[in-house]
C-alpha cells in the first residue's frame, strides 16, 4: 500500500443542519429534504440514494413544509411565502406572498391542480397551479387558531386541517367547514395544556388519522366526525405522519426519536372491515423526528439529529440483500474541503463563511503507526465572511494558495492572497467578467493561472488570472446541451484537458489548448460522484453512485483495457455493497499505477498493476497480509488496498511532498453539539 506521513485533520468544525421537512416524488424516485438553514437537497432513490442536487440556503428562509407537484417542487415557511424551485439552476424560481402570516403547512391535491397552505391567521389559502406560476384562488372559512397541518382527500373534494385542540374538515368547492373534530387533551396536569395537531392524513375510505402534542395517534371517521380508536404512543409529541401509497400502513414520528408503524389489519379472517393496529417501533434517532416519508419498501425519517435514515421494511424487500440494509446518510455527497497541494493549505466551506488553514509540520521520522510530535501547529490564516443573505454553494483555493474563490446563487467573489513571513494579505478582485455571475462549481488550473466555473446549460466559463485581474477567455459548451447543472470539474495536471460531469450522467472533456469539446464519454446509467484525469497517462477515471469505476483513454477516445477487464470480471461484492459514494479521486505522480479514492468510511489505493480481487477472496485483507509469509502474500495480494483506520472522512488528498491529508469529522463531535434529547437512555429501560 505504501507509507505516507499523514496529516490527521480534525479541526474542520462542520455542523450539518437539522432536517425540517421531506417530500417524496414516487414517479421520479426523488426525495426532497429541507434543512433548518433553508437548504434543500434532492436525493435520487433509484440511484443508490445519491444526493444529486443541493439548493443552497439563505438567512431568514425557514422551510416548514415541502410539496411535489409532478416534477415541480414547492416549499412554504415561516416567512409567509410560497417558493417554487428551479431544479436546473439550483435556486428559487420565484416566491409568492400568501398574506396570512407564517405558513405552517403546504399540501397539493392528487389531481395536481391546487395547492393549499395553512397560515398563522387561521386561513387555508388555495392557489391554482399554472404552467409557469401559481395564482391565488380563494380562502376557505377563516378559523380562530392557526392552521398547523393539512391533508387532502384523494378525491380532491375535501380537505382536513389540524389546529389547536381540533381538526376541521372543509369542502374544497364551497370553502365552508363541514365538520369539527375535538381532540382530547392529556390527563392530569397536562389537561390544562392545549393540544397541537401536528399532522393529519385523510384516507380514501373517509378515515382521518391525526398525531398530536399529547402523544396520541387517533383514528377518526370523517363522515360522522367520531373518534374510532386512540393510540397513546409517547409521553411527548407525535410530530409527523406519513401514509403508504396503498393506504394500508401509516408511520408516526415522535419527539423521543422513535418511529411507530400502524397497519390496517382484518380483525378476523375473511372480514372486510379492518382495524388500525400498532405493529412496529423503530428507534433510529436520538432527537425529534420532524419529517417522515413512507415509500413502497422503506421508512425514511429525519429530524433534529441531522441524519437521514432509510429503514427498509423487511416484509417488502428480499432479506439479506443490498435493499434490506438500513442506511444513515450523515454527510453531504460532495466536497466541502479544498486542498492547495503545493502550498499545504486547506480551505473549509461553511454556509456563511470560509476558513483557510495552514497544515502543521513535523521534522521527525518514525515507524509506521507512530504519532510524530508537531513542530509547528496548524494555523488558521483567514476567515472569509460572506456578505449578504445567500449561503455559499461552492468554493476553491488555487494549488499555489494564491487565489480563493467562492460563489452564491447570485454572485462570485475572487480574492488574491499573499503569504510572507507568516503574515497574510488579501485583496478582492473588484472587476469580474459578466459571465461569472452565477456558477455551480469552481476550480483552478494546476499552475493557478486559470479559473474554471460551471455555468448554465452545462457550459464552463474559462477565465485567466493575472495579478489583480480576471479576464474572460472562453465559454466551453458541449454539442448536445443538457439543462442539468455540472456538479463535478477536474482539470488535468498538464493544463490540456478539463473534464465536466452533470447530474444527467454526462461527462464532457474539453481541450483547453484548442478551447473546444474533445469528446463526450458514453453515458452510464448511474450519476458520476467523482472524476479525475491521470497526470501521466491522460486517462479519465470516474466513480459512480452505484460504486462502479470506469477508466477512459482521452487519446484513443475509448475505455482502457484495465477498465474493460474490471467490467468483465466485475467488482468485489463487498465493494458494491458499500452505502456511501466515492467523493474524491487523486493520483500519486511517483507511482503512476496507484489511484487514490475515498468515501465516508474508508480510503483505498487501487494498484492497477495487480490482479483484481476475486469474489471468493477477502477484500479487506491488509492486516491479514502482514502476518503471512512473502509467498502467501504474493498469492493473496490484489489491486484494492483499503484502509479503515480513519472514519467519517470529508477529504483525503495527496500533497506535492507525497504526504497524505486526511480530514475527519467524528460523529461524536457533532452529537456533542446537539441540544439534549427529551428522553435520555437509561440502563435497563
Amino acid at each position: 500500500m505504501g507509507e505516507f506521513m499523514v496529516h490527521r485533520v480534525r479541526f474542520f468544525d462542520y455542523m450539518p443542519s437539522a432536517i425540517r421537512a421531506m417530500a417524496f416524488n414516487a414517479g421520479t424516485q426523488r426525495l426532497a429534504v429541507a434543512r433548518a438553514d433553508g437548504a434543500v437537497e434532492i436525493f435520487n432513490f433509484a440511484d443508490n440514494y445519491f444526493q444529486e442536487k443541493v439548493i443552497p440556503g439563505r438567512s431568514g428562509r425557514a422551510v416548514e413544509a415541502l410539496c411535489w407537484v409532478g416534477g415541480r417542487l414547492f416549499s412554504a415557511g415561516l416567512n409567509g411565502e410560497i417558493t417554487e424551485y428551479d431544479l436546473e439552476k439550483l435556486r428559487p424560481r420565484y416566491s409568492v406572498e400568501a398574506y396570512g402570516g407564517p405558513i405552517w403547512t403546504i399540501s397539493c391535491n392528487n389531481q395536481g391542480t391546487l395547492l393549499a397552505v395553512g397560515c398563522e391567521d387561521g386561513t387555508v389559502k388555495m392557489f391554482e397551479i399554472l404552467e409557469e406560476r401559481i395564482q391565488f384562488q380563494r380562502n376557505l372559512d377563516r378559523q380562530k387558531g392557526r392552521i398547523i397541518s393539512l391533508s387532502w382527500h384523494p378525491s380532491g373534494a375535501r380537505i382536513a386541517a389540524g389546529m389547536i385542540d381540533m381538526i376541521r374538515i372543509f369542502d374544497a368547492k364551497t370553502g365552508h367547514a363541514t365538520h369539527r373534530l375535538l381532540v382530547e387533551r392529556g390527563l392530569g396536569t397536562t389537561r390544562n395544556t392545549e393540544v397541537v395537531v401536528w399532522s393529519v392524513a385523510f384516507l380514501s375510505d373517509d378515515t382521518i388519522i391525526s398525531g398530536d402534542s399529547a402523544g396520541k395517534v387517533q383514528i377518526w371517521d370523517a363522515a360522522t366526525g367520531t373518534l374510532i380508536r386512540n393510540h397513546l404512543i409517547t409521553k411527548w409529541d407525535v410530530l409527523a405522519l406519513s401514509v403508504s401509497q396503498d393506504q394500508s400502513s401509516v408511520i408516526a414520528g415522535t419527539s423521543e426519536g422513535t418511529v411507530v408503524q400502524f397497519q390496517a389489519l382484518a380483525s378476523t379472517m375473511g372480514q372486510e372491515n379492518s382495524q388500525w393496529v400498532r405493529t412496529r417501533t423503530f428507534k433510529n434517532h436520538s432527537h425529534d423526528v420532524r419529517a417522515l416519508v413512507h415509500t413502497d419498501t422503506a421508512v425514511v425519517s429525519g429530524g433534529m439529529d441531522t441524519q437521514l435514515v432509510v429503514r427498509p421494511l423487511l416484509d417488502k424487500v428480499e432479506k439479506n440483500t443490498r435493499e434490506s440494509a438500513m442506511r444513515k446518510i450523515l454527510f453531504p455527497h460532495r466536497n466541502l474541503v479544498c486542498c492547495a497541494k503545493k502550498a499545504g493549505l486547506l480551505l473549509f466551506q461553511f454556509p456563511d463563511h470560509l476558513e483557510l488553514w495552514r497544515l502543521g509540520e513535523s521534522n521527525m521520522q518514525g515507524q509506521p503507526g507512530d504519532i510524530l510530535p508537531v513542530m509547528k501547529k496548524p494555523e488558521k490564516l483567514l476567515q472569509l465572511q460572506n456578505k449578504g443573505d445567500d449561503h455559499i454553494c461552492c468554493s476553491a483555493v488555487s494549488p499555489c494558495g494564491g487565489w480563493v474563490a467562492f460563489s452564491t446563487v447570485s454572485s462570485v467573489r475572487l480574492y488574491k492572497l499573499q503569504l510572507s513571513n507568516g503574515n497574510i494579505s488579501i485583496n478582492k478582485v473588484s472587476k469580474l467578467p459578466k459571465e461569472l455571475h452565477s456558477v455551480y462549481q469552481l476550480c483552478f488550473s494546476s499552475d493557478s493561472s486559470r479559473l474554471f466555473a460551471s455555468s448554465a446549460q452545462a457550459s464552463v466559463v474559462v477565465a485567466s488570472l493575472d495579478q489583480l485581474q480576471c479576464r474572460h477567455l472562453h465559454t466551453l459548451k458541449p454539442k448536445s446541451g443538457s439543462s442539468q447543472p455540472i456538479h463535478l470539474l477536474s482539470p488535468s495536471e498538464n493544463g490540456k484537458w478539463l473534464a465536466a460531469a452533470n447530474t444527467d450522467g454526462q461527462i464532457h472533456v474539453f481541450n483547453l489548448h484548442k478551447l473546444k469539446l474533445h469528446c463526450t464519454l458514453p453515458v452510464y446509467s448511474s450519476c458520476p460522484t467523482a472524476i479525475a484525469i491521470h497526470p501521466t497517462t491522460g486517462h479519465l477515471l470516474s466513480a459512480h453512485a452505484d460504486q462502479q469505476i470506469f477508466e477512459f483513454s482521452l487519446k484513443l477516445k475509448e475505455y482502457t483495457a484495465w477498465s474493460r477487464s474490471l467490467q468483465r470480471e466485475g467488482l468485489h461484492p463487498l465493494w458494491l455493497q458499500r452505502d456511501t459514494p466515492i467523493t474524491h479521486i487523486t493520483f500519486n505522480a511517483n507511482k503512476p499505477a496507484h489511484v487514490f479514492l475515498h468515501d465516508l468510511f474508508m480510503f483505498c489505493i487501487i494498484d492497477q498493476s495487480l490482479p483484481l480481487p476475486q469474489a471468493r477472496k477477502k477484500l479487506y485483507n491488509q492486516m491479514d497480509l502482514k502476518t503471512r509469509s512473502p509467498q502467501e502474500r504474493m498469492q493473496e495480494s490484489h489491486a484494492f488496498k483499503i484502509c479503515k483506520m480513519f472514519q467519517h472522512l470529508l477529504s483525503v488528498d495527496l500533497l506535492d511532498n507525497s504526504s497524505l491529508v486526511v480530514v475527519e469529522r467524528p460523529l461524536a463531535d457533532i452529537v456533542s453539539q446537539l441540544p439534549p434529547p427529551v428522553r435520555q437512555k437509561k440502563f435497563a429501560t
